[in-house]
């Protein structure tokens, strides 16, 4: 195996790393919309619906009985089954499942897809190659209807691919568009500008689906409308970090008659047996998977908790979901100045201090009373963007030099492969207690945990250990 120095350092010049720190951020502004509409509002609500379709299609063809829930009332989902691969399951848990089968693949493809990006000189090449793949699958989705639920599984889980591996990429180029000092700054920056992004889109679409009537449009083809230009948000805004971000060259040059590919799963390999070297890095990736299993479960639930708990209309989820987006922008903006002061560790320590304070508001907020719940909203928003924005950023100082994308991917997959803790201790303490308000609570113990294993990881040994350079405060 031969070897070059690789060009990952950033541009000498700031304006030449200011470009291409903009450039950077619109990555961030253009996958947002993906995870917004298609994961957070429309895609479980119209996949259901037309899954539930199918099942009422095959009742009437197949026998007499419509669909109807435990109390007899006619219903779309609950007791309508669907077949897929030889499984029955009732249409309302398609979703789930779906999103579970999308996770273990991404478990087995951003690894590999990670290491392989780390021998290419082709890096930018990956990176929009997978984010096209994403968003080319999001606007396909426009073709699922009437009850053709089949395809949206085919190109939801190659959306979600796309997705994952490109982000794993594109967290990569951190190191090699900012130095160790402008890194939060750039991090939590970029993350605002992600959450501003999804919240514009999100913003736009809803104003459409809400007067898709006036406009003379059926409520299924608003849906998938949005789906489409979702699919065109992301595959526009990329072509803006494509052309601006510079291309690196690999750490790791192949052999003549060695292929990138034979030499990504080899490196991914050997990624897995010498990342016991970095046990403090380890360390760092293990509490992040605790407390960001707490944050997306907070988020993942949110509405649940808004519709269920406290008897909430759809109105105002959704515009709770628009004021997360919205306000994260500037939280993420005020968590990048705040690790100015006093550094990453310790303003991460902070913010999920203030997540706790968040938690307590959400479990006293009263039924049916929406500006109470608008302001948990608020302080969601404030902590959320800030939070995953600096973990990215500290941890882009604890990975060595020319693996970044092999260890993001690692650093994806571990936040998926944990991601179903939190929902599971929130269920079961809800059914264990008859109350989501206690589910809430029981949160509280993913930002204690969280608190406690950060502060005692000595970050600046860590990055001596990755052999990078300390920032100078951290």
């Amino acid at each position: 195996m031969s070897t070059t120095s690789p060009d990952t350092t950033p541009a000498d010049t700031v304006r030449d790393r200011r470009r291409e720190q903009r450039g950077w951020y619109f990555y961030d502004w253009a996958n947002s919309a993906f995870y917004t509409t298609v994961m957070a509002v429309f895609g479980s609500i119209y996949m259901s619906s037309v899954a539930a379709a199918d099942a009422r299609t095959d009742l009437t063809r197949n026998g007499p009985t419509p669909c109807v829930d435990a109390g007899g009332a006619e219903s779309t989902l609950v007791n309508c089954d669907i077949s897929l691969l030889g499984l029955t399951f009732p249409a309302g848990s398609l979703w789930g499942y779906l999103l579970s089968v999308a996770t273990v693949i991404q478990v087995v493809v951003l690894p590999v897809s990670g290491a392989i990006a780390d021998r290419s000189q082709y890096k930018k090449r990956f990176l929009a190659g997978f984010a096209f793949l994403g968003a080319v699958s999001s606007a396909l989705l426009f073709f699922m209807a009437g009850t053709n639920w089949q395809i949206g599984i085919l190109f939801f889980i190659l959306a979600n691919i796309g997705y994952g591996a490109s982000i794993a990429i594109y967290y990569s180029f951190l190191p090699g568009i900012a130095t160790p000092d402008e890194r939060d700054a750039v991090s939590t920056k970029g993350w605002a500008f992600g959450y501003l992004g999804g919240g514009v889109a999100l913003g736009l679409q809803l104003a459409f689906y809400l007067n898709h009537e006036a406009l003379g449009v059926e409520e299924s083809m608003a849906v998938r409308i949005c789906f489409l230009t979702t699919g065109l948000w992301w595959a526009a805004f990329t072509l803006i970090p494509v052309l601006w971000l510079r291309e690196t060259p690999p750490v790791h040059r192949e052999p003549d008659g060695r292929s990138v590919l034979t030499a990504g799963f080899a490196e991914l390999r050997h990624t897995f047996r010498s990342a016991k070297a970095f046990p403090l890095t380890l360390a760092f990736l293990g509490s992040y998977l605790i407390y960001t299993d707490g944050i997306s479960t907070v988020v993942t639930i949110s509405a649940q908790y808004g519709k269920e708990e406290l008897k909430h209309p759809t109105e105002v989820l959704i515009v709770t979901i628009l004021v997360i987006q919205f306000v994260a922008y500037f939280g993420g903006m005020a968590h990048g100045l705040l690790a100015r002061r006093i550094g990453a560790k310790k303003t991460i320590i902070v913010s999920l201090a203030a997540w706790i304070v968040v938690l307590g508001g959400a479990y006293f907020v009263q039924a049916g009373q929406a500006l109470q719940f608008y302001l948990v909203a608020v302080g969601i928003g404030l902590v959320l963007g800030g939070t995953n924005a600096l973990s990215r950023s500290l941890f882009s100082q604890m990975i060595p030099a020319g693996k970044e994308a092999q260890y993001y991917a690692l650093y994806e997959v571990g936040e998926r492969g944990t991601s179903w803790l939190g929902p599971l201790v929130f269920a079961a303490v809800g059914q264990a207690t008859g109350s989501f308000r206690l589910g809430v609570l029981a949160l509280v113990a993913f930002f204690v945990v969280g608190i406690v294993l950060v502060a005692l990881i000595p970050v600046r040994r860590a990055i001596a250990a990755a052999g990078n350079r300390e920032p100078a405060i951290v």
